[in-house]
């Protein structure tokens, strides 16, 4: 029973990874690229929490009760969505600092000598 529930678990969480909205912006704003766009992403938040809304309230009004489970997964996603905008912040400031470093020392001048040029004569 473990093994057939670990199976169906990864199974589900690949899925979910490959073929959610959701995840695939995550994806996208994770990289050096996509870091610039971490605010605008929050946005995504909005209609998820509709979709969220919707659900519940047809729920309410006699719907079938696996929807809360797509409840569950939309209020999921809000979280996910509300998390990468400060997360991508930090991610782009350090990258830039990085950035700017390599810049700052590949600009310097080679002052350092070798073993071979300090014991000419």
């Amino acid at each position: 029973m473990i093994p057939l529930l670990w199976t169906a678990s990864v199974r589900l969480r690949s899925f979910l990874r490959r073929y959610m909205p959701s995840n695939i912006v995550l994806d996208l704003v994770r990289t050096r690229r996509g870091l610039k766009w971490g605010l605008p992403a929050m946005l995504l938040a909005i209609p998820y929490l509709a979709l969220a809304y919707w659900f519940t309230t047809v729920i309410d009004s006699g719907g079938p009760g696996w929807l809360h489970l797509a409840v569950l997964i939309c209020l999921w996603s809000v979280l996910k969505m509300l998390w990468i905008g400060p997360v991508s912040l930090i991610l782009l400031v350090r990258a830039r600092a990085h950035e700017w470093n390599a810049r700052r020392v590949q600009r310097a001048p080679r002052r350092a000598l070798t073993l071979s040029q300090s014991l000419r004569p």
